[in-house]
């Protein structure tokens, strides 16, 4: 095990990369709650939901961790969990099991261009600037989901956002599990993410701000109510509204998969020569997983960015995977446990994993102009907008048109022009 996922070259060990394979699961394990209430917001049963969110996670994030042996899990993605049940069904009428099927064949076109090499080339062909920027995006963009899971930050319809409550008593959990984490970490204390959302949990149950569970073990829900309910609905898909949602599932899980793979590998140090090793390899786990889940009966499956937590505490293989994998199987059974892992526990996680990867900032040449503004633009519209794929759509667009007048057209790789044409697109067709 040691030998095959080179423990040696990357300076780990299993103590290390089961710590990873813990903290990235606690987390993500929101999903474990969330998704299943948002989708049964659309008219899905819930405990089958629960179980096929699991298994799904699960699935994809063995594949990603045996296969492509990077430190990086799955589950279904937030986001596009709420445009399968708000805009898509809710908003567009389209049944659960149609949208389903959509999410199923966007999962089989990944799929296809994963393995003709198209999806690699396009992300080896981005600038390593705009890498940097996009990991630098994502960092600002979780700090921004974890002090608003804190409620630190609140909404204020006078001036967009605002400072919470902080006598609140779960504010008052999140500031204070941030406090330990970054006093582990100043400390240089290995796992000291991970040790942080424990200490919390525990102090929130002593407090009573969490709810000690009921139970240990319990019963796994059927997923007879969701299990291939898609099949039988993709005849239903050949249809403009149909056509429009498939190709919004395809863009937002390609550019947020992208933009993960590109920052988790360049936090762990694995980046090559401005390219992802393995990058297919990657990219086929999280091509599986999307149709794994779909027919499981959850909505996309991506590569979760919670994954840096885990790299920072230490991961740096695919058995830091492995561990998130088998810890999704067990929840199915323990599922009341995971009720102590609240969004003000995790809080914390989320910015201190934004201070580490906001470092790349400093490898962005800012004195050359026509790489600073696709440079600043990406990494400012990520938490402005709330939107990875549309941070990184914004840089992208600008990229090519301060390269040109600058005189540096020549550089630009040709791949740059056809994502440019495309996100100009995006905007126009798709984007409300």
């Amino acid at each position: 095990m040691k030998k095959y996922f080179e423990f040696e070259k990357h300076g780990t060990n299993y103590r290390t990369e089961t710590i990873a394979g813990l903290t990235t699961f606690l987390a993500m394990a929101y999903i474990l709650v969330v998704n299943p209430l948002m989708l049964s917001s659309a008219g899905m049963d819930q405990s089958a939901v629960f179980t096929a969110t699991a298994l799904a996670a699960a699935i994809g994030t063995l594949i990603m961790g045996l296969y492509a042996k990077y430190p990086v899990a799955l589950a279904p993605g937030m986001g596009l969990n709420a445009f399968f049940t708000y805009s898509v069904v809710l908003g567009m009428g389209i049944p659960w099991e149609t949208a389903l099927a959509g999410v199923l064949v966007s999962g089989i076109i990944f799929i296809f261009l994963t393995i003709s090499g198209v999806r690699e080339k396009i992300i080896n062909a981005i600038p390593v600037e705009l890498k940097y920027a996009v990991a630098a995006g994502i960092g600002l963009f979780i700090t921004f989901i974890g002090f608003q899971n804190a409620g630190i930050i609140i909404n204020d319809d006078a001036v967009l956002v605002g400072l919470g409550d902080l006598r609140d008593g779960n504010t008052l959990l999140a500031i204070f599990g941030l406090v330990i984490t970054v006093m582990l970490m100043v400390r240089g204390i290995r796992g000291g993410i991970f040790f942080g959302i424990v200490i919390t949990a525990i102090v929130g149950m002593s407090f009573g701000l969490i709810d000690i569970p009921n139970s240990v073990v319990g019963p796994i829900p059927s997923l007879e109510p969701t299990f291939g309910a898609a099949f039988g609905h993709l005849g239903d898909i050949f249809s403009i509204g149909m056509l429009v949602v498939i190709l919004t599932f395809l863009f937002v899980d390609f550019f947020d998969t992208a933009g993960t793979l590109v920052a988790v590998a360049n936090q762990a140090g694995l980046m090559k020569d401005n390219k992802l090793p393995r990058a297919g390899r990657a990219l086929i786990a999280d091509s599986t997983a999307t149709v794994t889940g779909a027919i499981l009966g959850t909505s996309t499956t991506t590569s979760y960015i919670e994954s840096s937590s885990g790299v920072a505490a230490g991961g740096r293989t695919g058995f830091t995977s492995v561990i998130t994998a088998i810890l999704f199987l067990l929840s199915l059974c323990f599922f009341p446990l995971l009720s102590v892992i609240t969004a003000p526990v995790t809080a914390p996680a989320l910015i201190i994993v934004g201070v580490l990867m906001v470092s790349t900032l400093g490898k962005i040449a800012w004195e050359k102009f026509e790489i600073a503004v696709p440079a600043f633009l990406t990494i400012i519209a990520m938490p402005l907008t709330y939107s990875i794929a549309t941070g990184i759509a914004v840089g992208f667009i600008f990229y090519p048109i301060t390269m040109i007048m600058k005189g540096r057209a020549k550089e630009i790789h040709p791949v740059m022009y056809g994502l440019f044409v495309i996100f100009v697109l995006y905007f126009i067709f798709i984007v409300e």
